[in-house]
């Protein structure tokens, strides 16, 4: 089995070349890149698992880059690196679509184990059946595939596994808790509002009236539900 190909773009070569030495100790392929730009570039070509992307970095920030990534290759899993810690820095990061946020300084061991967790939980099928089927939207689960009225989503890992995990189940009300332990690691830190922010995101892409959805519901002070398209689930 071939090793799982790393891409850290970093442009402080420490860390940079510290991150490498763990995760390579660890079994993983690991490429580094020093700017948003060739970084960019390199995480487009198809060959890359998994993306840590610092936030401040020289030519596109980490942002854009994130930003991009989403349009190009939504599947990518993509952990967040960065200086800034204050809620509102994590819930920008996550918005543009990162699976994880992990605040410098860092212990590498974390990180290794923050890579691990994400390339477990995005790699592992939610649900048992291979197809799910509701009105207008195919979720295939095997093929990690999406389509809503005849079109392809470009969903990321995390908001496909939400996607999955609700509507394994429609009707049923899965609190944020709920969703924390079905669709992340039993070692993630965020907070309830990660679940809100990747739920919105989701949203965004398969309810053509947000004020009105078809699919995800909010159930107040309890959490979320999937009626499938039907409204009186």
């Amino acid at each position: 089995m071939s090793r799982r190909h790393i891409l850290v773009i970093e442009d402080d070569p420490k860390t940079s070349a510290t991150v490498e030495l763990y995760l390579s100790h660890a079994g993983f392929k690991v490429s580094r890149i020093f700017n948003g730009n060739d970084g960019l570039a390199r995480a487009e070509k198809g060959d890359v698992d998994l993306v840590v992307l610092d936030l401040m970095l020289p030519g596109l920030d980490g942002l854009e880059v994130c930003r991009r990534l989403r349009k190009s290759r939504a599947e990518l899993p993509i952990i967040m690196v960065t200086a800034r810690s204050t809620e509102d820095d994590r819930i920008t990061g996550l918005d543009l679509g990162a699976d994880d946020y992990l605040v410098k300084p860092f212990s590498p061991r974390e990180l290794t184990a923050r890579v691990r967790a994400v390339l477990r939980r995005t790699g592992e099928e939610p649900v048992d059946d291979s197809n799910l089927s509701f009105q207008g939207l195919e979720i295939d689960t095997a093929g990690k595939l999406v389509v809503l009225d005849g079109h392809a989503l470009a969903l990321t890992p995390t908001e496909f596994r939400i996607l999955c995990t609700l509507a394994g189940s429609p009707g049923r009300v899965f609190s944020r808790d709920d969703l924390i332990g079905r669709v992340f690691d039993r070692d993630f830190s965020g907070t309830d509002r990660t679940v809100d922010v990747h739920v919105t995101n989701l949203r965004k892409k398969i309810e053509t009236d947000r004020s009105n959805p078809r699919f995800i519901h909010t159930v107040f002070g309890m959490g979320y539900k999937f009626t499938g398209g039907f409204r009186d689930l």
